[in-house]
Order: structure tokens, then sequence, then C-alpha cells
């Protein structure tokens, strides 16, 4: 496999059609299209303590809260779609992790135990009401079954859009030997650019540099992308992106443990159907066969498991299709309450 495919393939997390429904939601005309100008400011700025703050968006109203967990490196804007279709029925929030956003650097490393201390302390700070239902994209979904396992009487329910492949290595071994290569260059530009931004150079960068700084967002404004460009134009940012990714290449290249359980927890996981598509034949079944175990297996932690495929999606299924994920969560709230009623009589 060339450079540029492997490349591909990291940002990539591949959903398998076999042995799960296949579910397809109805567009809702009212799912905003651009991601609206009021994310230029943070939502409530959250004291956890320490002299640190986390930026926290809450919408709509209810007895219960969805809490959404964004994927890596990523803040509340991915949930732009997401969030006002959850908000019809329950009251969601959504929150910068430390380093990202508004939120301030959190302590180093940044690895899941980290990110699950800090939303407890979130939870806590700002007077959310528990059992909370959790929605974890990508790497969100690895932070909120963390989440569930240590603080179990915290979560009432969990919706997870297509969890990345873990151990992939027993399914495609050399393609894995090639990930760690390409890991190692990454970590060295992510360092190149660290040090830019602690000369603050990432403004107007010079020309080897260039790379660190993405292109506008086609779906925010101007006033929109500036704030997020900003951000990224801060060491925290890199320190936190550098951190992350370390943790990440420990966290899935180890399978899901036969020792996690999410007991009688409602679950859903939701499997992207067009993940897959831009991998080269040669990897792309194993790859496959790799995220349908992942995700079988997550779903059996739980005895009220379940995974649906969800049509026409890619990874980002939270953009390509926000009702979805909206109806899981519907869906897992109802259940979350029967569960309660009746363990109530």
């Amino acid at each position: 496999m060339n450079r540029k495919s492997r490349e591909v393939l990291r940002i990539t997390v591949l959903a398998a059609l076999a042995g799960a429904c296949t579910i397809s939601a109805a567009k809702d005309p009212m799912v905003p299209q651009r991601i609206p100008d009021s994310y230029a400011q943070a939502g409530s700025l959250i004291d956890i303590g320490r002299g640190r703050q986390l930026n926290l968006r809450c919408t709509g109203q209810g007895a219960r809260t969805v809490i959404l967990e964004a994927g890596s490196h990523a803040d509340t804007t991915t949930w732009f779609k997401v969030q006002p279709l959850v908000a019809t029925f329950a009251k969601v929030c959504s929150y910068d992790r430390a380093g990202y956003g508004f939120s301030s650097e959190g302590p180093m490393p940044r690895n899941l135990d980290a990110d699950v201390s800090d939303l407890h302390d979130l939870i806590a700070r700002a007077g959310l009401k528990t059992p909370v239902v959790l929605v974890g994209h990508s790497l969100g979904s690895n932070i909120a079954r963390r989440y569930a396992q240590m603080h179990a009487g915290d979560v009432s329910g969990m919706v997870l859009v297509d969890p990345p492949a873990q151990d992939v290595a027993a399914f495609a071994p050399e393609w894995s030997k090639d990930e760690e290569a390409m890991n190692a260059h990454r970590f060295d530009f992510i360092r190149q650019c660290l040090a830019g931004a602690e000369k603050g150079q990432l403004a107007s960068p010079p020309a080897e540099l260039q790379r660190c700084t993405a292109a506008p967002n086609s779906l925010a404004s101007e006033k929109v992308n500036a704030v997020v460009a900003a951000y990224k134009y801060k060491p925290a940012f890199w320190r936190t992106l550098l951190s992350e990714l370390q943790d990440n290449a420990v966290v899935f290249s180890k399978p899901v443990s036969p020792q996690e359980t999410a007991g009688q927890l409602p679950l859903i996981v939701l499997a992207a159907s067009d993940a897959q598509a831009g991998a080269p034949p040669d990897v792309r079944k194993a790859l496959e066969a790799a995220t349908e175990k992942t995700q079988a297996r997550i779903a059996a932690t739980s005895s009220r498991g379940e995974r649906q495929v969800v049509a026409n999606s890619s990874h980002d299924m939270q953009l390509d299709q926000p009702e979805a994920i909206a109806k899981a969560v519907e869906k897992v709230l109802k259940e979350a309450g029967t569960a309660e009623n009746s363990r109530a009589q």
C-alpha cells in the first residue's frame, strides 16, 4: 500500500456491513447546514478547579441530560447538526475537551483517564443531573465507555458513533506495521508545529510550517473559522494533540477487553456504511473485519446492546446522518426510562 493510501486509512475508520441491520433516516429540513456564528463565542465556561475551565454548550430541556463527546482533536462545532435535533426532546450538552476550543489546557498525558476525570468534574461543577446518556463519536466512544466503567451510576445509556477498529494488527499486520512508521513521522510533524506555535509563527507561518494550518471549514463563516484557527495557533492545542494521538496508538492497538461490561445498560453502536470508501482493495476486507469485530464486541458488553449500520454515512456520521444519531439517542432515552421505572416498581 502506498503512503497516500495509508494516510487516508489513518483518518478513515471502517464500518462493516455484515451481521447488522441497516437503518436510514429521512433528512430533517430543520437541521442546520452551516455552523452557526454562535460557535465563535464560548458557551458557558465551567470552573472545574485547579485554575481550569471547560467550555460547555447546553440546549433543550428535559428530565434527562445527553452529553455529546467528540472524536479526536474535535470541538463542539462537530455537533452543530446533532445538538439541535436532540434538543427537541432532551437537554443536551456538548463541550470542548481540555486544550481544544475555548477550554483550558489540561495536565499531561491526555489519555482516556484524564478525559474521564475532566468529564466527571464538569458534570459535577455544572450541576448536570445524573444519570446521563453519553453519545461518543470515534475516540469519544472510547471515552464514553471508560466513563461508564469508572462511574457506572452516572450513566443511564450510551450511543457510540462509529467506534474505531481495535487490534487491527490481528487482521492486517502489514498495514499495522506501516501505521507505526507513519505515527513516528506524524508525531515529529506535530512537534515541529508545536515549536512554531511556541515561537508565535503559525498565524503567518514560514513555508516549512504552512502544513500546520488547515484550510478554512467550508461549513463555517469567516468569523467562526477565525476563532478556530486562533486556538490552533497556540502551543496548548499541539501539546494536547500530540499526547492524545500518542495515547490513541496504545488504546487502538489492543482488542476490546473481555472483562469490559456495561451490564444491562441501553447501548446502541452506530456503524457508518461508507467509512471504508477510500480504502484500497488489498486491505479493505481485513479492516472491515477488524471494525466489525470491535463494534460487535462493544455491543455485546451490554445485554441490551445492539449494532446498527447507518446507510449513506462516512465516519463523520454526525455530519452525514445526524438524524440517525438523534433517533438512536431518543431510543436509548426511552429504554433507560423504562429500565428505571421497572426498578422503581
